[in-house]
């Protein structure tokens, strides 16, 4: 399969490839910077009891980059909307066995992809009412308290997303300008104020052993939250300018350019709060600039961090709506997802609804939503593409890779052990829930395709109903 070229046809009818490089980049980099550091680093250093847990963070980070590198050779083999949607249905859809993936990769999506746009909103919330700190005496606790501000600006976000890609892309640009300079202020004024002694280890001694290791992994869950959103392009192959070229290139530079900022920043805050007294905060962004110049600057910059917050909701969800509209538009899902707007040439259902799940799983427990947005999605996107990856180079030689992974396969064989540990480490309860919804998901499938094949005419039972 060549590398569109470089225009703004798409190979798929009604989408406009409308997305060059420094879009990409910014979609992504809006996505992985968010709120999602101003909301976990007292969870974070909590997970191991100390600033060692910054230990964390570059694991995290070395996972993150070798699984950008299985991003990115899949973004550009199989540049489409949907992204793992797409790659699991490419590469395991010839298989009678291999039917099941996508479809449960859409029903687990429906939970983990909800649940990751949630936390935005609920993180955001909290600065919001840090700056209004009255604000709770004026909603009506039989709506939900403060929460439901949080659910009616999923439901806005959603309808700002209502217009042609092109302007959206230029949109995260100016969105994405806005993040990099909160984020910079904090490095600046951290670095400025950075007090070493604040870093030093807890009394007792370090050991490394089944609890640390425990720890470890519930550190990096956190950090690789955070960093979620450098494959946020992949979902938009149908509508990205020479994805062969283009996406590599966006995973990669996005990646690295995160992982310099978020290590840097995290640093600058601790030195500056003392991790004992972080890891206690629900909005460490505005005690770190207050401490530094006081309330009235930290509540200025809690706008700030409402633009991040806004920034990272925008190019989620604007990604995140082409999943089931790819399926649909396969016939893997229900066929209303796959309805455009008519001169818009949006999503149009799939953007509703992702609207209404985001705004109800608002209500949720903060550090419930964080975890299990990560946890549900490991076994079948993360680790079902690595396995993909493999498969396609090995049974696939008709298809075109405009970019390899380097020293393959090393970097997906590590990619590959750090997911399973991070899922093996996880909170009980998420790994229940997680295993639940790939039970439920089974379930479904096998229902599915029974009515599915029951509908087929006769002689046609062996079909896939899904399309």
């Amino acid at each position: 399969m060549n590398s569109p070229a470089p225009d703004d046809r798409s190979d798929s009818p009604g989408l406009s490839r409308g997305l060059g490089l420094w879009q990409a980049v910014s979609l992504n980099v809006a996505n992985m910077v968010g709120i999602g550091p101003f909301i976990t680093i007292p969870a974070f250093i909590a997970a191991m009891g100390g600033p060692h847990a910054l230990i964390a963070w570059v694991i995290a980070a070395v996972l993150v980059i070798c699984d950008g590198l299985v991003w990115s050779e899949l973004g550009a083999a199989l540049p489409g909307s949907g992204g793992s949607y797409h790659f699991l249905r490419e590469i395991f859809g010839r298989y009678s066995w291999g039917r099941i993936l996508p479809f449960l990769f859409i029903w687990q999506f429906l939970v983990s992809g909800a649940l990751e746009m949630a936390s935005g909103y609920i993180g955001g919330l909290q600065y919001l009412e840090y700056a209004l700190p009255d604000l709770q005496r004026y909603v009506p606790l039989s709506l939900g308290g403060t929460r439901c501000l949080a659910a009616l600006a999923a439901v806005l976000v959603a309808l700002a997303l209502c217009q042609n890609i092109r302007r959206l892309g230029w949109l995260s640009v100016a969105l994405c300008v806005g993040t990099i300079v909160t984020v910079l202020t904090v490095i600046v004024a951290g670095l400025l104020n950075f007090d070493s002694s604040l870093l030093a280890m807890p009394s007792e001694s370090v050991q490394i052993d089944a609890k640390f290791a425990q720890g470890l992994g519930a550190a990096m869950l956190i950090a690789i939250y955070d960093y979620l959103g450098y494959f946020n392009i992949c979902h938009l192959g149908d509508e990205v300018r020479d994805p062969g070229k283009t996406i590599p290139r966006a995973v990669m530079i996005s990646v690295v350019v995160v992982a310099a900022i978020y290590l840097t920043m995290n640093i600058a805050i601790i030195g500056v709060i003392p991790w004992q007294e972080a890891m206690k905060s629900e909005n460490i962004a505005a005690l770190f600039m207050e401490r530094l110049y006081g309330r009235p600057v930290a509540v200025a910059f809690t706008g700030l961090i409402l633009w991040t917050s806004l920034a990272c909701m925008f190019a989620i969800t604007l990604g995140y709506s082409r999943i089931p509209y790819a399926a649909a538009k396969n016939g893997d899902f229900f066929p209303i997802f796959a309805k455009l707007h008519p001169t818009g040439r949006f999503p149009m259902v799939s953007l509703a609804v992702l609207g209404g799940l985001t705004a109800l799983f608002c209500f949720f427990d903060l550090a419930t939503v964080i975890n299990a947005a990560v946890a549900v999605r490991i076994l079948i996107q993360f680790v079902g593409q690595i396995v993909g990856l493999h498969i396609l180079r090995t049974t696939r030689p008709e298809i075109v890779l405009p970019f390899r992974m380097w020293l393959y396969p090393i970097p997906s064989l590590v990619a590959l052990a750090g997911w399973l540990f991070v899922f093996g480490m996880a909170d009980r309860k998420v790994l229940i829930a997680s295993l639940g919804v790939l039970i439920t998901g089974c379930v479904a499938f096998w229902l599915w395709h029974a009515i599915g094949t029951a509908r087929l005419p006769p002689g046609r039972s062996g079909e896939n109903p899904v399309g």
